[in-house]
């Protein structure tokens, strides 16, 4: 009898809890599911799925030094999987099935459906934590509840891992060769067109990669990261979050690769390190959060007294906003890196994010589910958080009345226009002052704006600020309940 490997969001050997696990209890064989139909219906971006397909094709080769075989199988939507699952592990006698916990609505029914279907054939599909440092709903307020205030949730984080420090999982021992050939792995998905080579080069898979990626950081810039991290014209942050989305890396190995960088400190020692561990602490609670309020799956805002918002429509400054020529240098300077990499600097994420949610007053599921089209490090639990925070519309959000004005933020981050030149050459020629409001110079007369073939600001910065205000002001106060 076989153990059966699912994989999912987890494409890596070193450090896989349920591979670990597999490995432990017997022979193992591989699995991966395509679902291009569920891909498309969650918004998944086409660098995504070649990322995912990329690393599958890294995983086979890894798995196949351990004499696992990976199989590929079809199930276009996810209701499907528990009959294309049942079948095979029938037809290859597989006496169980291991897979890591994955956390979204779709997610957690999919896995209740395949586990009913396995029982029917006395098979058990056992979950394993592998995407987070805590199972959510262990890490709860004195009153049982889940966490909305994020510097509460890390507070009872630290103490916890004071404790308790999540331990690695090495590379599993090599099994006896099986009778079974690993599937061809796939070259593209239908309906997912392959991204430019310049974008793979930028995103190369494999844990490999992404390992010597972590290392690099915590050897050489995790100690400015603090400091850094806010300007986008410098390698301040440190791009893992694409590895990690596909699980090429797992948060353990994060963690200790800054905690040995930091001489086992958590909260003393280097600030940079300090402050991507409490970055790694974020990305905790946004998915805690996902399973705690069922609704955030669902394109529902977590302040439901927000869902009475105003939001405009207005496709023509939608399209704008997409295509970065809203005539605001650091808004089209970053999406321009978003469409050109699938990745956006996450200071330029909450700019963007509120001047569409702001000052736009264009509702925050647009640029979520813009983002996820785009976005090669894709996560619903961080996307959706990242903009319900701008949109001041979810768990421990920026007040209504906090808005970002682009201009003075490009002036801070990018105040020699480094980050704008390179997304945006036609404004090369400007000077450091004009170059993060070049429609100034439209008002001052002349033809410098006219031979800089650039947009006119699409609205004005502070009566659209004044119009949010306003729109935030006139919803009902917030009630004491909070919906699941």
């Amino acid at each position: 009898m076989h153990q059966l490997m699912w994989f999912r969001s987890d494409l890596r050997v070193q450090d896989n809890s349920a591979l670990t696990a597999a490995m432990s209890a017997g022979p193992t064989l591989a699995l991966f599911l395509l679902s291009p139909g569920q891909w498309r219906a969650h918004d998944d971006a086409p660098c995504k799925v070649d990322f995912w397909l990329r690393n599958l094709r890294e995983l086979a080769a890894t798995l196949a030094t351990l004499n696992v075989p990976l199989l590929i199988r079809q199930a276009d939507d996810w209701s499907a999987a528990p009959q294309v699952i049942g079948e095979l592990c029938q037809k290859l006698r597989i006496s169980a099935v291991h897979a890591n916990q994955e956390y979204g609505v779709h997610e957690q029914r999919r896995d209740q459906a395949v586990a009913q279907r396995l029982q029917q054939q006395d098979i058990v599909l056992h979950d394993h934590l592998d995407q987070l440092l805590f199972n959510p709903g262990t890490v709860l307020t004195q009153s049982g509840g889940y966490f909305q205030v994020y510097s509460q949730f890390r507070k009872v984080c630290y103490q916890r891992l004071h404790s308790a420090l999540p331990p690695q999982f090495g590379t599993p021992a090599a099994q006896a060769p099986l009778a079974i050939e690993g599937d061809a792995m796939p070259a593209e998905v239908s309906g997912f067109p392959a991204p430019s080579a310049a974008m793979r080069q930028l995103w190369p898979a494999g844990e490999m990669e992404a390992r010597q990626r972590l290392h690099s950081f915590a050897e050489e810039r995790i100690d400015y990261y603090q400091q850094h991290r806010d300007i986008p014209a410098l390698p301040g942050t440190s791009q893992l979050s694409a590895y990690l989305a596909a699980g090429v890396l797992s948060p353990r190995q994060c963690l200790h690769a800054a905690l040995q960088a930091n001489r086992g400190e958590f909260e003393s020692g280097s600030s940079g390190i300090v402050t991507w561990i409490n970055e790694l602490l974020w990305r905790e609670f946004y998915k805690h959060i996902l399973v705690g309020y069922p609704r955030l799956s669902k394109h529902r805002a977590f302040r439901p007294e927000t869902e009475a918002l105003a939001w405009r429509q207005a496709p023509a400054e939608l399209l704008a906003w997409q295509q970065g020529r809203t005539g605001v240098p650091i808004i089209d300077a970053a999406m321009r890196q978003l469409l050109t990499t699938g990745w956006m600097h996450n200071r330029l994420r909450m700019i963007v994010a509120m001047f569409l949610t702001k000052n736009l007053l264009i509702d925050w599921r647009e640029g979520e589910r813009f983002f996820m089209r785009q976005l090669i490090d894709g996560d619903l639990a961080a996307n959706n958080g990242g903009w319900q925070w701008s949109a001041s519309t979810g768990t421990d959000a920026a007040p209504y009345f906090r808005i970002f004005n682009p201009v003075s933020q490009s002036q801070r981050f990018d105040p020699d226009g480094r980050f704008i030149r390179h997304w945006l050459p036609e404004l090369a020629s400007l000077s450091n002052k004009d170059i993060h409001n070049p429609g100034a110079c439209a008002n001052k007369g002349g033809d410098l704006f006219d031979r800089l073939d650039y947009p006119q600001p699409i609205i004005d910065l502070s009566s659209s600020r004044a119009r949010a205000l306003e729109a935030f002001k006139s919803l009902p106060k917030r009630g004491t309940q909070v919906l699941p």
